[in-house]
């Protein structure tokens, strides 16, 4: 089971995850149960398209600080449950992007070297109180490749809902809260975050299909943990069926070029066309024998309630992907993270003049208040044309590679993910200054011969 071999069978590679809070547990123990069944003979069928990566238990260290305490509504496990960061403090499902946590370079190495078609991720959710079971969602980032977005929307996910109604009678949708923002006529129903920071958004913008997986928090325990296994299980059977798409659409998104191609910055909730129908819900009070505290049940209470859907996101701010982007060599963190990502970089062997593009800072706006170890900061100004000379040992980040969605997303100064909107320029963003980060498009360089080393894809 080195990378090597698996890439060489030829079929297609699922990642399963569990326990990234590890006060949401239910997934975890989903994966064991299906470990257990596949050691002793079963899903066999599975095996003759896709090969497995498994990992039951991602936040080990949380896991363990196990507390009577930690998710007191939860209904269960009891005898109490992990924490939802891991031992640095830090959230894992907030890390994709700068990656400070080594649980988070672990996982990323692994997608460079396995490539996964497929990512799951199992959660817990604690939200509004609906009706069902688990709820999901796909990448929510616009820049998600077409190919990818359309299939887990249209077929994959409506399949696997499908395939547990039929075989248990539980209603899985959408992954939403019922909110009704400042300025809304009316409530709706509402999904989560488009950025690439969260595990099953990352995924998207590295051109391979991710599903996030929510158990209602106030279905018991043992009820989570089921519905957690046969959700991966539908998702497996789609998988096994339609291996052959799956890679082919993976593949198609990575020969295709983004440069010239205008991309999200930021986004905003996209409404559904018309209403849709919401099975809402209602829990009980139950007393937590270990803690006393008190816990909710999820009742069979069902009431569909018509409401406008928030599950897409669309572009307010974009920009034109460009050819290049061309970083000093003495930004050492920012260069590491990148190549912690895999994306590939080449570098200027002699000085090099080109026309460029270089991004004036007009202000900058720095947070007060530290989230994830950070100052965020998001910086105003614009482009504007500069030719200028790049010394030998400068840093170049071709952006006609399969990872550019992700590279366009940490690289702009605007992008709502980036380097710059978690703090790392810190003080070197000032009115006046030049963002450190310049760009080429195609004209300028094209008479200049980029190295780019092999991709392991």
């Amino acid at each position: 089971p080195t990378p090597e071999a698996v890439l060489a069978s030829g079929k297609a590679r699922v990642y399963l995850q569990g326990g990234i809070h590890a006060g949401e547990i239910a997934g975890k123990e989903a994966l064991l149960m299906l470990i257990r069944e596949m050691a002793e003979g079963r899903h066999a069928q599975w095996m003759d398209s896709l090969v497995l990566l498994v990992a039951p238990l991602y936040n080990a260290d949380g896991n363990e600080r196990i507390n009577l305490l930690n998710r007191r509504r939860q209904n269960g496990p009891v005898g109490g449950m992990g924490q939802r960061a891991n031992a640095m403090g830090l959230d894992l499902n907030r890390d994709q992007m700068k990656l400070d946590a080594p649980e988070s370079r672990a996982l990323v190495g692994l997608y460079s070297a396995f490539d996964p078609h497929l990512s799951v991720d199992l959660h817990t959710t604690n939200g509004t109180r609906h009706a069902y079971h688990l709820t999901y969602a796909p990448p929510l980032n616009p820049n998600t490749p077409e190919e990818i977005d359309s299939f887990l929307r249209t077929e994959w996910l409506p399949a696997v809902t499908r395939g547990v109604k039929e075989e248990h009678g539980w209603d899985l949708y959408y992954f939403g809260d019922v909110r009704r923002p400042r300025g809304a006529d009316e409530e709706g129903w509402y999904t989560f975050d488009p950025r690439g920071r969260y595990v099953s958004n990352y995924i998207g913008l590295r051109n391979r299909f991710g599903i996030l997986g929510e158990a209602f928090a106030y279905a018991t325990f043992h009820d989570r943990v089921f519905v957690s296994k046969w959700f991966t299980e539908e998702i497996l059977n789609f998988a096994h069926s339609h291996a052959q798409e799956i890679q082919a659409r993976a593949a198609v998104a990575d020969a295709r070029s983004v440069v010239g191609d205008r991309l999200a910055l930021k986004a905003t909730f996209q409404a559904s066309e018309r209403p849709v129908t919401i099975l809402l819900g209602e829990v009980e009070e139950e007393r937590n024998p270990y803690s006393g505290q008190i816990m909710l049940r999820r009742t069979a209470t069902r009431r569909p309630t018509e409401m406008y859907e928030y599950g897409a996101f669309s572009p307010t701010e974009s920009e034109v992907v460009p050819a290049v982007y061309l970083i000093p060599r003495g930004q050492r963190d920012i260069l590491d993270r990148i190549g912690g990502h895999g994306i590939l970089l080449d570098t200027l062997s002699q000085p090099l003049t080109l026309d460029s593009q270089e991004f004036v800072v007009d202000s900058v706006v720095t947070s007060t208040r530290e989230y994830e170890g950070h100052l965020g900061q998001e910086v105003f100004g614009s482009y504007r044309p500069a030719t200028r000379e790049y010394e030998a040992g400068t840093v170049v980040l071709a952006m006609n590679q399969p990872l550019a969605r992700v590279a366009f997303a940490l690289m702009e100064p605007r992008s709502d993910d980036g380097f710059v909107a978690w703090g790392f320029f810190g003080d070197q963003l000032e009115a006046g200054e030049i963002y450190p980060v310049t760009r080429a498009f195609p004209e300028s360089v094209a008479g200049f011969s980029i190295r780019l080393p092999e991709d392991p894809r």
